[in-house]
């Protein structure tokens, strides 16, 4: 089975899911990116998170641009 990564351009197209595994041991995911995130801190996971899918969506920009010039 073969995951699908979103291609989407919109950051609320994308969910974040945050699970407490232990005392300090927090976790987020992705469904999206199929990506999880692992800290120390709920606040922490979360922004590492959001970061990287604003990493991804600016990629996808990039790659349209560069598609549209050709």
């Amino acid at each position: 089975m073969s995951v699908k990564i979103s291609q989407s351009t919109d950051f609320y197209d994308y969910e974040i899911l945050v699970r407490r595994r232990g005392e300090n041991d927090y976790a987020s995911y992705c469904p999206q990116l199929n990506l999880m995130i692992n800290g120390t801190e709920h606040e922490q996971v979360v922004i590492l998170m959001r970061n990287r899918i604003v990493e991804h969506i600016n990629l996808l920009k990039k790659q349209h641009e560069q598609e549209d010039l050709k």
